[in-house]
């Protein structure tokens, strides 16, 4: 098979060649990848005991070709979505892919591409995990650091869709997107006033801040309210100040169906998934270096078929 491979611990040694297809165990699958989310995390998500070369990636959709004996959740011919990631066996950016049955799947709603279906895991499940760390209510308030990009476009819709009011920042090219999602306020995070403006629009600070893009904790913290919560996705670490509690993604909050809530809402429209560009699989590297910039406007997907 063809697959995007690390070749050696250099950060940068990736390339496409053909590997062997891996073989399955009793409890995984082999699916057929039919599409792969791009992530700034897919080069360095791996694991310690890793064996070169190894295919890099950690969610795409595909169809099931093969189930293990021990499997009697899916069988061949299943179109599913999913996250497989620190695995030896490999990662996604392949034709082919081993699928632990523990992992993250979810069956793709019948009205819904392969394309779509690989844009959603990582970035909804992260979204959905993150907001369970907000005790807001409806009628509350939530500032999104680096709200356009795949987390960021859930985030203010998920938000919208539970009553709270949303401000983000982004670029200014990107303030008419984010207000389309649903976005009350848009900053742009470039404008040294960008502060002031958020506690115009919020004079006592808002309820809770969601710190996406790395570095954006700290300033986050500055217009939440004396109590307030900031979560940090990016992983920052800083000093909390005015009794303001920082939280990270709780990795095992069980948000699966949610997950599968989202994927049926974005297959009947309700809730709006974007992906700004889909890449021939041959060009993996060139969509991998676009979304190393952080300046990606929703999701990036390659596509095998």
């Amino acid at each position: 098979m063809k697959a995007f491979v690390k070749r050696s611990d250099a950060p940068d040694d990736i390339a496409l060649q053909e590997t062997e297809i891996p073989a399955i165990s009793e409890d995984e699958l082999l699916v057929r990848v039919k599409a792969v989310g791009v992530g700034i995390h897919d080069s360095y998500f791996l694991p310690q005991d890793i064996q070169y070369p190894y295919a890099i990636g950690i969610e795409a959709a595909g169809i099931v070709e093969k189930a293990g004996s021990a499997v009697t959740e899916y069988q061949p011919g299943d179109r599913i979505a999913f996250v497989s990631m620190m695995q030896p066996k490999g990662g996604t950016w392949a034709e082919y892919a081993a699928v632990r049955k523990d992992s993250l799947i979810i069956p793709i709603p019948g009205p819904m591409s392969f394309t779509e279906a690989a844009a959603i895991p990582v970035a909804g499940n992260t979204v959905l995990r993150a907001l369970t760390a907000l005790p807001l209510e409806a009628g509350d308030s939530v500032f999104i650091a680096g709200a356009s990009g795949a987390i960021g476009t859930f985030a203010i819709q998920i938000a919208k869709a539970r009553g709270w009011n949303v401000a983000g920042s982004a670029s200014p090219k990107n303030h008419a997107y984010m207000k389309s999602l649903g976005a009350d306020k848009t900053v742009d995070y470039r404008d040294p006033a960008w502060a002031d403006q958020i506690r115009d629009w919020m004079p006592d600070g808002v309820d809770a801040a969601i710190a996406i893009q790395p570095g954006t904790g700290t300033d986050s913290m500055h217009i939440v309210k004396d109590g307030g919560t900031v979560i940090t996705i990016s992983g920052d670490r800083f000093k909390p100040e005015r009794s303001i509690h920082v939280a990270f993604v709780p990795h095992k909050a069980d948000v699966r169906s949610q997950l599968k809530n989202l994927f049926a809402f974005i297959s009947v429209g309700k809730t709006q998934l974007v992906i700004e560009e889909v890449y021939p699989f041959d060009e993996g590297l060139k969509a991998l270096r676009k979304t190393q910039t952080r300046h990606a406007r929703g999701k990036l997907v390659l596509s095998l078929d």
